[in-house]
């Protein structure tokens, strides 16, 4: 299992629909900086991370049957983008006590 373990200042996380995106997005002091709902759409998701287009962020997404268009984006706009696997994110969610 191979995480992803670069640092940046603010980190995106999506969960992905087919029409909707839940967006959140923290900075280093897990600060929340954006947390909501958005259409589905490229265009809808670089309006939201526009203030961020120019800083130290990285996209993340569950590895859905929607993602390929996520990654594009990013790859177009030069974004980091991690894949997360599900089963290793569910482990790893499932291993937290709070």
């Amino acid at each position: 299992m191979r995480f992803y373990t670069k640092n940046h200042r603010y980190y995106c996380g999506i969960d992905l629909h087919a029409r909707v995106l839940y967006v959140c997005i923290l900075d280093t002091e897990d600060q929340i900086r954006v947390h909501r709902n958005i259409p589905a759409t490229s265009m809808d998701l670089i309006d939201l991370l526009a203030p961020y287009l120019h800083e130290d962020i990285v996209i993340g997404v569950e590895c859905m049957h929607c993602w390929y268009w996520v990654s594009d984006l990013c790859q177009q706009f030069n974004l980091p983008f991690a894949l997360g696997h599900a089963l290793y994110m569910r482990a790893i969610h499932g291993g937290k006590a709070i």
